[in-house]
């Protein structure tokens, strides 16, 4: 059986360090057009040496097959090459080199804002991507009502998708993308964005597919939800492919790379997302007294310090840390901006503390800690940078550990109610 998608050698370079020519007189522009000219000539003839010296690579030949009516998850620390992976196969992108196959008719759904025309009203959007997939107008009126009603925006089909918010924009999306029969569908991890009703629908729905025969191409960072919806995981590391197999297995793989990678507290080669203009370089948890340590005790203060490296003095910077559990779901998030704490980064090597007062996790669970700062853009970015052991003592002594029971522990108490009938 030939293959729904098959990736053979696949590499996307993306050129940094362009020269602009906003200052350049006329000769001089005339040159620099000249050089680039003769530069994507030469990268015509030879792209690979010529992209090595000036690019960064996304992706580096990657190859994998996935079989008809097959559901695969891809899986990786940011900055992996999920997303890149993904943009190449939906055709939103070119790749340097390699080769893509695609046998039947796809949708894809990736970062909110692709696919729809932002001027055109969410009707309208529908069948728009609909003749984009290739269906007749009946073809899509037939399923139009199902779309309308798995997305709630009825009361806003006539308006411009322009004036959505990103949770109506992605409920279409994803109902479009998945009602309109696609053969083959990709997912990014934009379901996110929704609320925990929505991603619960989307999830089912997605199953559904599957159990039809659709071909899936999954990317999420939840780990509890790979080996449930997907036969086979491609793990990616840094633009290539560390492994492809069963999705259990790959899973288990990644989370150990992922532990043995975090618990050093050294972020400087970390793979990260944002325009560098500081850096995290250190992470670590201290104790009151703010000595460093390796175990947090469940009911005491979570104190997380990180050293921040600044090139330039950068104002009103927001600073956030993000505690997971080691499968990917967000259990605490805290950020300057949120308790009024302004944050003015100067040259050089500064720390900032931020403590959450007790946190009452699960004793026997490890949890995982994200890092992120911003002034409207994004300026440095740490996925899973600090890896948490949580601990008990003898108040902890009647809890269970097992992850069935949950993350957060809380004061809950059983009583009988006498007599109190069926409550009605």
């Amino acid at each position: 059986m030939n293959p729904a998608i098959r990736i053979e050698n696949l590499s996307k370079c993306f050129r940094i360090g362009t020269t602009p020519t906003g200052g350049l007189n006329l000769t001089e522009r005339l040159g620099s057009i000249a050089t680039s000219t003769w530069r994507k000539l030469k990268q015509l003839a030879t792209p690979d040496s010529v992209a090595e010296n000036e690019g960064y690579w996304a992706l580096k030949d990657v190859s994998f097959d996935v079989a008809p009516g097959e559901v695969v998850g891809v899986i990786g620390r940011n900055g992996a090459g999920k997303s890149t992976l993904l943009k190449l196969l939906s055709r939103i992108s070119a790749p340097t080199s390699g080769r893509i196959s695609i046998r039947g008719r796809m949708g894809s759904l990736l970062e909110v804002g692709t696919g729809f025309h932002p001027e055109l009203t969410g009707r309208e959007n529908v069948y728009l991507n609909g003749s984009i997939l290739g269906m007749t107008r009946r073809e899509i009126a037939a399923k139009f009502d199902k779309i309308v009603e798995f997305a709630e925006i009825g009361q806003f089909l006539d308006t411009p998708v322009k004036r959505y918010s990103s949770g109506m924009y992605v409920r279409l999306a994803f109902s479009v993308a998945a009602h309109l029969e696609p053969e083959i569908l990709i997912v990014d991890e934009v379901l996110a964005v929704g609320d925990a009703t929505f991603q619960r629908r989307c999830i089912d729905r997605m199953t559904q597919l599957a159990q039809e025969g659709r071909t899936i191409l999954f990317v999420s960072h939840n780990m509890q939800l790979i080996p449930r919806l997907c036969q086979r995981a491609v793990l990616l590391d840094r633009g290539q492919v560390v492994t492809v197999g069963d999705a259990s297995a790959v899973t288990q793989l990644y989370l150990d790379r992922l532990l043995t990678d975090t618990r050093s507290g050294d972020l400087r080669d970390k793979p990260r997302t944002g325009d560098g203009r500081a850096r995290f370089i250190r992470g670590y948890l201290v104790d009151p007294e703010g000595r460093p340590m390796n175990q947090f005790l469940s009911g005491d203060d979570l104190i997380v310090r990180m050293e921040i490296d600044a090139s330039t003095a950068i104002s009103d910077v927001a600073l956030a840390v993000v505690i997971q559990s080691l499968y990917g779901m967000r259990v605490i998030t805290s950020w300057t901006r949120e308790v009024g704490e302004r944050v003015d980064l100067k040259p050089g090597v500064q720390t900032y503390e931020c403590r959450f007062q007790n946190v009452r996790l699960r004793p026997g669970h490890t949890a995982l800690i994200d890092l992120w700062m911003a002034d409207g853009s994004t300026i440095d970015s740490v996925e899973r940078a600090l890896v948490v052991d949580i601990s008990g003592d003898e108040r902890h002594a009647h809890l269970t550990t097992t992850g069935e029971q949950g993350v957060v522990v809380c004061d809950y108490s059983w009583r009988p109610i006498a007599d109190a009938g069926s409550g009605s």
